[in-house]
């Protein structure tokens, strides 16, 4: 596990960023048997080719760890020359969270106060809609409108954990074959 980066939007390359503070790396499409099953079953899931996805990303959270508002989808030529944009994310939680570590999305028009869970949210997480970390469950999302123009809903960003680590596992699936 290293420090988390981010994709520099003009040069295309890693960048150390201070908006995303996870360690993490990156597992091979394919690289075995456990990895194929899992692939396999997002496919069955997003309908969306195991060849057009990244491979698998595991990120660890530790206290005071986040990662701000961002988009999982690129404005910029050099990002989307291979597998074209981004369309999707699949985000797996690999554990609970004691306090903290929900993913929110910001500009979501949601009123999150009915919800019977709202006092169990950290401070970050009520304003739009917020989805606590729980141990087997996966979020997916599009960053693309079915029109396939980009979706600003899709601003998204992971609180600060408070008590506790946060693991997960990212799955980002682009439009056309991504050559890994």
């Amino acid at each position: 596990m290293v420090k988390s980066t981010v994709v520099d939007s003009t040069t295309g390359k890693s960048k150390d960023s201070r908006v995303r503070t996870s360690s993490g790396m990156f597992l091979q499409r394919g690289r075995d048997k456990v990895i194929r099953v899992i692939e396999k079953r997002i496919t069955d899931y997003t309908f969306i080719p195991v060849d057009h996805g990244e491979g698998l990303q595991v990120l660890h959270y530790e206290v005071g760890q986040k990662y701000e508002p961002h988009f999982d989808y690129f404005l910029d030529e050099f990002n989307t020359k291979n597998g074209g944009q981004r369309m999707a994310t699949l985000l797996m939680h690999l554990s609970d969270v004691e306090e903290g570590g929900e993913t929110i999305f910001p500009d979501a028009n949601v009123n999150d106060s009915s919800l019977p869970w709202y006092n169990e949210l950290s401070e970050c997480a009520k304003r739009g809609l917020s989805v606590k970390p729980k141990m087997g469950d996966a979020l997916l999302f599009w960053s693309m409108k079915p029109d396939a123009t980009l979706d600003p809903l899709s601003l998204h960003g992971g609180c600060p954990v408070i008590r506790g680590n946060k693991w997960s596992s990212t799955k980002w699936m682009h439009i056309h074959e991504y050559k890994a």
